[in-house]
């Protein structure tokens, strides 16, 4: 399938419909949704403004996992692993890792 403009329209719109629903979006259900595979679906990305709503669908996924995990829909320490595997959310980042404290005592 070759991408089209609506593409990304009709993919924002399918994980708000999905969010609605109460049921989990995905890239992998929104590519079967329009007949392709969640690799084609990746490819698209290749497109400014298709990697544009990508970026913003998962931020709607993530939400929606937060969401779920504080009304305990969804068991929270899965959740957890999800946010930190898949979104870096709870990693030590880089720049933090490689702070030094130094402490030194005087008398006076």
């Amino acid at each position: 399938m070759k991408y089209h403009n609506n593409h990304p329209k009709q993919m924002y719109q399918f994980f708000l419909k999905s969010t609605e629903e109460g049921t989990p979006p995905s890239f992998s259900k929104f590519a079967k949704n329009i007949g392709i595979t969640l690799e084609e679906l990746k490819a698209f990305r290749n497109n400014e403004i298709f990697d544009k709503a990508w970026r913003e669908c998962n931020e709607i996924r993530r939400d929606y996992l937060i969401d779920n995990a504080l009304t305990k829909r969804y068991d929270p320490s899965f959740v957890k692993f999800i946010l930190a595997s898949e979104f870096g959310v709870g990693e030590i980042s880089d720049e933090t890792k490689d702070i030094k404290v130094s402490i030194a005592v005087t008398d006076n």
